[in-house]
């Protein structure tokens, strides 16, 4: 049992993918950050990508990845501000069964005390589409980590009480043993 008095954590298998016209293997810091803390976290990464900034282009992969059942968790980066080449929102929504309202307010709401009333600017969202969370955060290498430190780690971690993603994805039948948390609203 955890401390949180819940399941034991179950590794998920999760892909990172990077938007922008101008990361490169060598040069994606946000990337790496993800990879190296979901690693660290216990969890696999499935498969990473780096995609330019083109709605088509982006709904390929994450479609790809949203079709393969190994895969249960996808971690994108980058592409939700406000400039004419962010289109990660536009791109990605389309995609989704569930959006994930509460994603991009939290994400804000830590990012607040990290840059002020600039996390307005971020368009971090979230959303389910075929029992794989999506979940979209800016391309700062900081934003990255705080996202997952302060948000992620938890939500993809079946030990985290009172609820947590793991439920919702489509894992081993070791998720059967996993509680969901039901609406407050």
């Amino acid at each position: 049992m955890s401390a949180h008095g819940g399941t034991t954590f179950i590794p998920l298998n999760i892909a990172v993918l990077t938007v922008s016209d101008t990361r490169t293997t060598e040069n994606d810091t946000s990337g790496q950050a993800l990879i190296e803390r979901l690693t660290t976290a216990g969890h696999n990464l499935a498969d990473k990508a780096i995609v330019v900034d083109d709605v088509y282009q982006l709904r390929a992969q994450v479609s790809k990845w949203i079709a393969d059942d190994s895969i249960n968790a996808i971690i994108s980066t980058g592409g939700t501000g406000f400039t004419e080449r962010d289109n990660t929102p536009e791109a990605l929504m389309a995609l989704f069964d569930k959006n994930v309202e509460g994603f991009g307010e939290v994400f804000r709401h830590v990012s607040l005390n990290e840059i002020g009333t600039s996390t307005i600017q971020s368009r971090a969202f979230g959303g389910i589409a075929n029992k794989t969370v999506i979940l979209c955060v800016p391309g700062s290498t900081n934003a990255c980590k705080t996202a997952w430190d302060k948000v992620i780690k938890e939500q993809l971690d079946a030990s985290h009480k009172p609820c947590n993603f793991v439920p919702h994805l489509n894992i081993t039948a070791e998720s059967s043993t996993v509680e969901k948390c039901e609406s407050r609203g």
